[in-house]
C-alpha cells in the first residue's frame, strides 16, 4: 500500500504529527519552555493554524466562480463586493496582513453573472495562501477575466502588513493600497472612474 491509496483524513493526520514534530523541535531551538501548560500543545496549535490559513493551497478558488444565475438586465453595470476583510500570510515572513477588498467585474451583455457570496469564496481562497498583496489582486482578477464572462474585472486590496508593523520597521499604523484593472476596467475611463469611485463614498 502506498500514500496514494490511504484515505485523505489518514494523510492529513499523519502530515500534521510530522509537521506538530517539526514545529515543537523548533520552538525548543528557540529556547522556548514547552513543558509549561500553556506551551505544551502549542506546536501541534501552531499547525493546525498554519493549515486553515493555507487552506487556498488545496482548492482551486476560480471553482466558486462556476455557479451562476441567469443575467437580470439587458444591459448590465458594474458587480461589485466592497468592503470585503480577508486574511492572508506574507509569504516572506508567515506573519498575517490583514485588510479589505473590493472586487468587481462587468458582466458581457446576457452573460450569467456569479452568484454573490462567490466572489467572496474566491477571494478568500487566493488569499488563504502564502502570498504577497500584489499577487494577490493580479491572481483576482485574472481568475474573474479567464472564468466568468466579463468585459472586465477590478480588484483594490488595503491591508496592514504585521511584517513591516510588528517587526523591522515597526511602522505602526502603516497600509498597503493595490490596483489591478483588466480589460473594460483599465482601457474604458469611465468604467475605471465609476470602479474607484466606491472607494469614495
Amino acid at each position: 500500500m502506498t500514500v496514494e491509496d490511504l484515505p485523505e483524513e489518514v494523510v492529513s493526520a499523519v502530515v500534521a504529527d510530522q509537521a506538530s514534530l517539526h514545529a515543537r523541535r523548533m520552538m525548543a531551538a528557540l529556547g522556548l519552555p514547552l513543558d509549561t501548560p500553556g506551551l505544551a500543545d502549542t506546536p501541534a496549535r501552531l499547525v493546525a493554524a498554519l493549515r486553515e490559513l493555507t487552506a487556498g493551497l488545496r482548492e482551486d478558488p476560480g471553482r466558486h466562480l462556476e455557479v451562476t444565475f441567469p443575467p437580470e438586465a439587458a444591459k448590465p453595470g458594474i458587480i461589485a463586493v466592497t468592503d470585503m476583510p480577508f486574511i492572508s500570510l506574507c509569504e516572506h515572513h508567515l506573519l498575517p496582513f490583514v485588510g479589505t477588498m473590493t472586487v468587481a467585474y462587468l458582466p458581457a451583455p446576457g452573460a450569467p453573472i456569479v452568484g454573490l457570496s462567490k466572489l467572496a469564496r474566491m477571494a478568500q481562497g487566493f488569499a488563504a495562501r502564502p502570498q504577497v498583496q500584489e499577487r494577490l489582486g493580479e491572481q483576482i482578477v485574472e481568475s474573474l477575466s479567464t472564468r466568468a464572462d466579463c468585459l472586465g474585472a477590478a480588484c483594490h486590496v488595503t491591508a496592514e502588513h504585521f511584517c513591516m508593523t510588528l517587526r523591522g520597521v515597526k511602522a505602526a499604523g502603516a497600509r498597503m493600497t493595490t490596483l489591478h484593472l483588466k480589460g473594460a476596467f483599465d482601457h474604458d475611463p469611465v468604467i475605471r472612474d465609476g470602479f474607484l469611485r466606491l472607494h469614495q463614498t
